[in-house]
């Protein structure tokens, strides 16, 4: 099952596991369960703490299987073949089963462990989807540590049945004690945060007496995690309060442009960001919301969503950008019921399904090509009278059989059953006829809008939204500067958000040299 060049690498790594692993598996007869049982059956031979029982009769779902530790309760189980994406949960539950420490702040450890309750989860993914693994290895962690909690990995294209009578129509998703919990990515502090109500004051008050910051980052995408290296290599005191470090960076499935690396993907690309901030002295604040900018003469504020307030000589805005909606009715009604907007994601999840993607930009083009590997049917719709992406991925769109495009279309209403998308209207902007377009599915790439919104009224914006900014990365406010998508700086990519992020960095620290230098003539009229 595991290819041959993976299995010295994954040797390695059980290397770490110092205490017994027993996996127990629930089979039958099934092409899944043999596909299961190849892959468990390599893991002895790679590791001698390791064993496999396997079972046809436990009542479990089938093919799954539980991993546990003799003298110690632990409730973590996988439901399907976790392979793909998932494959780095897999390896992540082994250590941690076995014994090896997880890369996790202890404070967060200990919160865990103080959980009092029952807490059965349920987790729905699909093996393409880069948003699930942080949610998966985050409750099994919680799984690990805690007997009270008990985690179930659930790949969506085994268990159709469930997903359809669940419907799920949106990865990850899960499910706390039968309940709806949360769908999307969610870090472990996330995840622990809603389940001890307290904690947000908690973090507020330790937060509060945060000394004050010579650059302080707002944002830990790729422009904020630049500028706080290079802040930090200058010796200052710096600090990055982020909402998720790694921003957009995370919804990115494959990365091929950044000069030097042919090939990376979103999440392994964010990491890499995280790590090397991280090796630097910077305070890291991860899931903190800004929701106020307080300039003042000598120092600026800003104040946090869970009440925190923290004080800094100059701000880096770095809060990049999110996708923009259609802004029609039923869009908001029915998103993650069959409103979308990453292909990639929950794409598996409507195989066999007709949907419409919205928009005909590079996003748009290209998740119409992937879709249609899926899905029965891909209807491309766009605005303007022609396509805007590029034209080597026109012509590979065009050639595909199962796909329609309609130009001049304005999406004008998102139609469902309550439950689910059952279609979409649209009209001709040149007939000026509506049309209803019968589906399951809509995947919105319609581009960005920046992350701005809490800074009306404090610094220049454009009619945008986007930061106004000059060659230096300086805002309409002095000691406020700002970098990357969120600002007026054209073309929205990674390696210009590095740039910039480390310009508006260094333009910050000249400005602190020049702030902190005493007015001679005052001096000398003193």
């Amino acid at each position: 099952m595991l290819d041959d060049n993976l299995k010295p690498q994954l040797k390695s790594y059980l290397e770490r596991v110092v205490r017994p692993i027993v996996i127990t598996a629930s089979v039958d007869d099934s092409a899944k369960s043999a596909e299961m049982s190849a892959l468990l059956g390599d893991l002895p031979k790679l590791c001698d703490k390791i064993s496999v029982v396997e079972s046809s009769s436990d009542g479990e779902r089938t093919p799954s299987f539980a991993l546990s530790s003799p003298g110690h309760d632990i409730n973590l189980r996988f439901a399907g073949i976790p392979m793909g994406h998932e494959f780095t949960s897999l390896v992540l539950a082994l250590l941690q089963v076995g014994g090896h420490p997880p890369r996790t702040e202890q404070a967060i450890i200990d919160q865990i462990k103080d959980l009092d309750g029952e807490f059965v989860f349920e987790t729905y993914f699909s093996l393409t989807c880069q948003n699930c693994p942080d949610v998966v290895q985050a409750l099994n962690l919680m799984a690990v540590l805690n007997p009270r909690v008990k985690h179930i990995a659930i790949d969506g294209g085994v268990f159709p049945a469930e997903v359809q009578d669940r419907q799920v129509m949106s990865v990850p998703t899960v499910y706390l004690n039968g309940q709806l919990f949360g769908q999307g990515r969610m870090e472990v502090e996330e995840i622990v945060s809603k389940l001890d109500t307290n904690s947000a004051a908690r973090a507020a008050e330790r937060l509060n007496n945060r000394e004050a910051y010579d650059v302080l980052v707002i944002g830990g995408g790729p422009a904020g995690a630049a500028a706080a290296i290079y802040a930090a290599r200058k010796g200052i005191r710096t600090g990055v309060a982020a909402e998720r470090f790694g921003g957009q960076v995370l919804d990115t499935m494959a990365i091929e442009n950044f000069i030097s690396v042919r090939h990376t993907e979103g999440p392994q690309f964010a990491a890499s960001l995280e790590e090397h901030v991280k090796a630097y002295d910077v305070d890291v604040m991860n899931l903190q919301r800004a929701e106020k900018l307080v300039p003042d003469n000598n120092m600026i504020a800003v104040e946090l969503a869970n009440g925190a307030k923290l004080q800094s000589k100059t701000v880096i805005l770095s809060t990049g950008a999110r996708w923009r909606q259609m802004g029609v009715p039923g869009e908001d009604h029915y998103r993650n019921k069959g409103v979308a907007y990453c292909p990639h994601c929950d794409g598996p999840l409507f195989k066999g399904k007709r949907v419409a993607v919205i928009g005909g930009g590079n996003s748009g083009v290209e998740a119409a090509i992937d879709l249609a590997n899926i899905v029965s049917h891909v209807t491309l719709v766009e605005f303007d009278n022609k396509l805007r992406a590029d034209e080597v991925l026109q012509r590979k769109l065009r050639s595909l059989p199962n796909v329609d495009i309609l130009l001049s279309a304005q999406t004008t209403e998102v139609l469902g059953d309550g439950q689910k998308v059952t279609g979409l209207v649209y009209e001709n902007r040149i007939a000026g006829q509506r049309h209803t377009l019968p589906l399951e599915g809509i995947f919105v790439q319609i581009g960005l809008l920046p992350n701005t919104e809490w800074l009306k009224g404090v610094v220049d914006l454009s009619p945008r939204g986007e930061i106004i900014v000059d060659h230096h990365g300086q805002t309409s406010v002095p000691g406020v500067f700002a970098a990357g998508d969120c600002t007026t700086v054209p073309y929205k990519q990674i390696v210009i958000a590095l740039g910039e992020g480390a310009k508006a960095s260094l333009a910050a620290f000249d400005h602190l040299i020049r702030t902190s230098v005493p007015d001679t003539d005052a001096v000398q009229a003193a």
